[in-house]
């Protein structure tokens, strides 16, 4: 259970609007991050939602890791986007892959302003000697 649970939430994206419309783009792009870092990608489920009269719809995608999971879901009427990217493993620290990954869809979006959040999940308890 013990990893890391990073969030962002990101206002005001600068990037080309393909990039907040585009599922099968914005999952290869998810599906690239997560393997730069050295985590595996076991699975994809892409999504995205019909127009509206603000403009296109948004995307949510997930990628499933062997060591946990990564969801994106975007707002383009809104040029807004929602990170999760959350590892854990018994016998690793996957910490740094976990802001690797963080860090590559940041840029990718290239946020005006970002509001960022770290959890550590499942801290490990050690059992006392009886």
């Amino acid at each position: 259970m013990h990893g890391l649970h990073l969030t962002a939430d990101l206002h005001d994206c600068r990037c080309g609007t393909h990039w907040l419309v585009d599922a099968q783009a914005i999952g290869a792009a998810c599906v690239k991050a997560v393997e730069a870092a050295g985590l595996q990608a076991v699975g994809t489920l892409l999504h995205t939602f019909a127009a509206t009269p603000l403009g296109p719809g948004g995307v949510t995608a997930t990628v499933l890791l062997a060591e946990s999971h990564l969801c994106v879901h975007t707002w383009p009427e809104q040029r807004g986007v929602t990170l999760d990217v959350y590892v854990c493993n018994f016998g690793a620290d996957h910490s740094a892959k976990a802001r690797a990954v963080m860090e590559a869809l940041e840029a990718l979006f290239v946020p005006g302003h970002a509001e960022r959040h770290a959890l550590k999940r499942g801290a490990i308890e050690k059992a006392e000697a009886a």
